[in-house]
């Protein structure tokens, strides 16, 4: 048992020197690079992003380091991108959506009731139609790596518990800084108030606005729970994330870091899915405990749909006939 428990760890030693080596003998450079991100290092985009620092890290010998910045520290989503696209960050991770501003095809992504679930969602991003979006980004500074998940969102607010679509008349949520989610909650008469989330908490606990709607893990990991009482499982927009990269960074970069990079990215994101998924189930179940949480009735969820038609058809316009045509062939063939 001694002897191969010794040649366990000298092969583990020979994989290790063997990494390292090839690591040497690429056009690798002595790097530290910065990621920022609005949720917490425990959240699944903090793992995801811990994951990808540690791939990273391992590929290129321990030359090349990832510091991460989480909960927003360096600034909400529109300080990053602007960060991003300067060349003073190097990479990020945020709703696909919030790149509209850059290219307005993103739209795509925030559409109401597009997907009907996650894996439905991961069909379209890692195809044809993600690429195209991804590639929509050459020119504006930043240079898209993958599709992370954030999740389908949910509804919580302070005044009453929403089982009925009149039930959200009247409350002022928080949004997104997206004129799609303004139009989307003026359209179910709420009072949509668009504001950087990591000025929510506070916003919540003054009772600036009511609500708010995010995904489980978000709210169980921003601890938004302690600040709001009534929760419905609505899950009228699913957020696929996008994984950045600085142009600028990335035009400093050898084609041996390019390739590390990208392979690190991959790989992060399949572990980033998986730890999210199993985490919004969990998330729920302690949500559960301190909330009063219902489901929308699939009945609702139509009423829903059908009065947001008007939304949806004119941000679709964004999008382009040509890319949502080939967006519902996707769909129809999955489904």
């Amino acid at each position: 048992m001694k002897l191969n428990h010794i040649a366990v760890l000298s092969s583990a030693a020979i994989l290790a020197l063997g990494l390292a080596a090839q690591a040497s003998a690429a056009d690798i450079k002595e790097r530290t690079l910065r990621f920022s991100f609005l949720n917490a290092k425990d959240h699944p985009q903090g793992m995801g992003a811990a994951k990808f620092a540690e791939l990273v890290n391992k590929a290129s010998g321990g030359k090349i380091t990832v510091k991460l910045f989480p909960s927003g520290v360096l600034g909400g989503d529109v300080q990053t991108v602007s960060a991003i696209q300067g060349g003073t960050l190097d990479f990020t991770v945020l709703n696909a959506g919030l790149l509209s501003s850059q290219a307005k095809e993103f739209v795509l992504f925030d559409l109401p009731f597009l997907f009907n679930s996650g894996k439905e969602a991961d069909a379209i991003v890692d195809g044809t139609i993600g690429n195209k979006l991804l590639a929509k980004l050459q020119g504006k500074g930043m240079v898209g790596l993958g599709y992370w998940e954030l999740g389908f969102r949910h509804l919580t607010n302070n005044v009453r518990p929403v089982a009925k679509m009149e039930d959200i008349a009247g409350l002022k949520v928080r949004v997104v800084q997206s004129p799609l989610y303004i139009e989307m909650f003026s359209a179910l008469g709420a009072n949509p108030v668009p504001m950087p989330f990591t000025e929510l908490y506070t916003a919540l606990e003054q009772r600036a606005v009511d609500g708010q709607e995010n995904p489980e893990a978000t709210i169980l990991g921003t601890k938004l729970n302690e600040v709001q009482k009534y929760m419905t499982l609505t899950g009228h927009v699913y957020n696929p994330q996008v994984l950045l990269a600085s142009q600028k960074l990335w035009d400093q970069l050898s084609a041996d870091e390019k390739k590390l990079l990208q392979k690190a990215a991959r790989d992060a994101t399949l572990y980033q899915r998986k730890v999210n998924r199993d985490g919004s189930a969990q998330a729920l179940a302690k949500l559960k405990a301190s909330m009063k949480v219902n489901e929308l009735s699939a009945a609702e969820k139509g009423r829903i749909r059908i009065k947001l038609q008007g939304v949806t058809k004119k941000f679709s316009e964004n999008v382009g006939p040509q890319l949502m045509g080939e967006l519902n062939s996707e769909l129809a063939k999955l489904r």
